[in-house]
């Protein structure tokens, strides 16, 4: 799956809340993509796999933190954990 969020560069200690949120879900993060998108926007892409619950559970938790402006899940699945 992928999440991506733009938040605001400037809200107090945000890019440290993102970070440590990122190091409790390690198991489930891929890869990280980090963009300044003007003075004052992010973008975070966040490559995840893992169980559903897991990656929705970190998309809510990032967007949940204040200061993000939005934040999209999109999950796919290869179908082979169903058979």
């Amino acid at each position: 799956g992928v999440i991506s969020l733009v938040y605001d560069h400037h809200q107090h200690k945000l890019q440290e809340k993102v970070t440590e949120l990122q190091h409790g879900f390690h198991h489930q993060i891929v890869s990280t993509t980090h963009v300044h998108m003007d003075h004052d926007n992010c973008l975070e892409v966040i490559i995840v796999r893992g169980k559903a619950g897991d990656v929705r559970e970190l998309a809510d938790s990032l967007k949940a933190l204040r200061g993000v402006r939005n934040s999209n899940l999109s999950m796919g699945s290869t179908g082979i954990e169903l058979h």
